[in-house]
């Protein structure tokens, strides 16, 4: 029992599963940040958004967004997992905010539907655009997961989080809008797969007739 509790302890603080609250010190874009867990600095991801890399259109201002939020300020982390660059990938509130989800609805963020299926985020997203707020003002906004392969082809990406979720969606034999069950599906096979014909009038939103109310 005494070596299960030591070991117990030794454990990273934050790879343990239960909410913690530290300072934010640090904004490096819009969906990462550093906050301070007992003394100790702590990077953080935002689960399941991806927000556009800082050389991208509106990637700087995606940065401010969330530095607007959350810089200085006392957060509520709640971990998920570690990603492969050692950052506790985490849901995170600022003064009572989603800030995963508020990302998002400013169109600071896509949602990244390649590790989510997370209904209420994608309805955000659909909504972002439709209000063409934020990167969704541009008329073909690039996915930042394709610009990162633009710019290192052999990297594969590289995806930001290190591990599939369970249920998370393939490339299939889908070809149609009348195949797709939800917008977030046609999403995803618009900008994962490259049906591009899902998108008929080229306005970055496919099969209207389930991703327009």
């Amino acid at each position: 029992m005494h070596i299960v509790l030591a070991l117990f302890l030794l454990l990273p603080l934050p790879l343990l599963a239960y909410p913690w609250t530290g300072k934010v010190v640090a904004i490096h874009d819009g969906d990462t940040l550093t906050a301070l867990q007992r003394g100790r600095a702590i990077r953080l991801r935002l689960n399941a958004v991806d927000a556009p890399e800082l050389h991208q259109p509106y990637g700087q201002q995606s940065r401010t967004s969330l530095s607007s939020l959350c810089y200085g300020r006392y957060a509520t982390i709640e971990p998920e997992e570690r990603d492969k660059y050692g950052r506790v990938v985490a849901r995170v509130k600022c003064g009572g905010l989603d800030v995963n989800a508020e990302q998002i609805r400013r169109g600071m963020a896509w949602h990244y539907i390649k590790y989510s299926q997370n209904t209420g985020l994608e309805q955000l997203e659909t909504e972002a655009r439709q209000r063409k707020r934020g990167l969704w003002s541009s008329s073909h906004p690039e996915p930042p997961w394709e610009y990162r392969h633009r710019e290192d082809p052999g990297s594969q990406g590289p995806p930001k989080l290190s591990r599939r979720l369970p249920g998370s969606r393939h490339c299939g034999t889908k070809r149609y809008c009348s195949q797709m069950e939800t917008c977030g599906e046609a999403i995803y096979y618009l900008r994962r797969c490259g049906l591009h014909t899902l998108d008929g009038n080229g306005d970055g939103i496919p099969c209207e007739s389930l991703c327009r109310p």
